[in-house]
């Protein structure tokens, strides 16, 4: 008789929280460090949005097609863009012009003029910010006492890091000009996350959706204006080592891989415990800046660093609590 073939390990859902958890948080971090490093290499900002969209097409656009081929098949939902987004034109264009191109495009700019200490506290700092705003303005969220403090410590902390740049506008610095630009891509994300939101967009199909918008959109565009010299590009130039690790890190790592761990994160622990373990990024990612680059930790980026991260954890915190709470229905559901 045989001997019995051995079954694959199988991994308890806890194991597969806790390490996508440490994926979501590693990769977000090295976002920021790597693009802030990448600027000072060879790649301008348009180049490095090209990479991480064509990097990321490069796994979700035949991810896409086959979704769009599956759901033909059993006669769901609408599609779109040549068979290649698994959302309705409206949807994917609406969702893809925050989620796909605006937040890279200013995002990768910021880093071009402020450092990674600034981008560790306005990015992820001003995102619950944008969010909680554009929900109550969109979706009439209720904004509760609780998340309000929050939010107040939030606006502290991204004033102490971004007034004190732009107090100093004046003296030539340009510093100022990433923060503005950091803020714009949060606000642009939270757009993109109130978009989802209404439509109760899929992770998966939503994130196919803005990669194959952004790529039929923006590289067409982008090498028609290369090629008439409207737009500087270093690609041709930049080594080539250079180019398909950005492509990987900033494509398939930052795009697809933690789009899909943040994700189960989410199934495991829920949003709000979620949002607690990613609140871990503005303090890590300052660090790395710190280490990894030799960045400067000036007593206004230590306190507003700590007013962010507090004020996100109070926020989800307060919310926590107030789900745990067997209280009135409106609580419950404004929470």
């Amino acid at each position: 008789m045989p001997a019995a073939t051995p079954s694959a390990p199988r991994f308890s859902p806890r194991a597969i929280g806790i390490a996508s958890a440490v994926v979501t948080v590693a990769v977000w971090t090295a976002f920021i460090v790597i693009a802030r490093a990448s600027a000072g290499r060879s790649l301008t900002p348009f180049d490095l949005a090209f990479a991480r969209i064509c990097g990321a097409s490069l796994v979700l656009m035949p991810w896409g097609a086959w979704l769009v081929a599956r759901g033909r098949r059993e006669g769901q939902g609408a599609d779109s863009l040549f068979g290649l987004s698994p959302l309705s034109l409206r949807v994917t264009a609406s969702a893809g012009v925050f989620g796909g191109l605006a937040y890279a495009l200013l995002a990768y700019s910021g880093f071009f003029f402020a450092p990674a200490s600034h981008a560790s506290v306005l990015l992820p700092g001003s995102l619950p910010l944008w969010t909680t705003l554009l929900a109550a303005l969109v979706l009439r969220d209720r904004i509760t006492p609780a998340r309000a403090a929050g939010l107040a410590l939030i606006v502290l902390g991204d004033l102490l890091v971004g007034g004190h740049s732009l107090l100093h506008a004046l003296d030539g610095g340009s510093v100022w000009q990433g923060d503005l630009l950091f803020m714009s891509a949060a606000f642009c994300w939270a757009c993109y996350s109130v978009v989802a939101r209404r439509h109760a967009l899929d992770a998966v199909r939503a994130t196919v959706a803005i990669t194959v918008f952004a790529f039929l959109t923006f590289v067409p565009v982008y090498a028609l204006l290369t090629a008439f010299g409207v737009v500087t590009s270093h690609i041709g130039s930049a080594p080539w080592g250079e180019l398909a690790f950005q492509m990987a890190f900033q494509g398939v790592g930052s795009v697809v891989v933690s789009g899909i761990t943040f994700t189960k994160m989410i199934q495991h622990f829920g949003p709000v415990r979620t949002t607690m373990i990613t609140a871990l990024v503005p303090g890590l990612s300052a660090l790395g800046a710190v280490v990894f680059l030799g960045e400067p930790m000036h007593w206004n980026l230590i306190a507003g660093l700590l007013l962010v991260t507090g004020g996100i954890l109070f926020g989800v915190r307060q919310a926590a609590v107030v789900l745990q709470k067997p209280a009135m229905p409106a609580l419950r559901s404004h929470a």
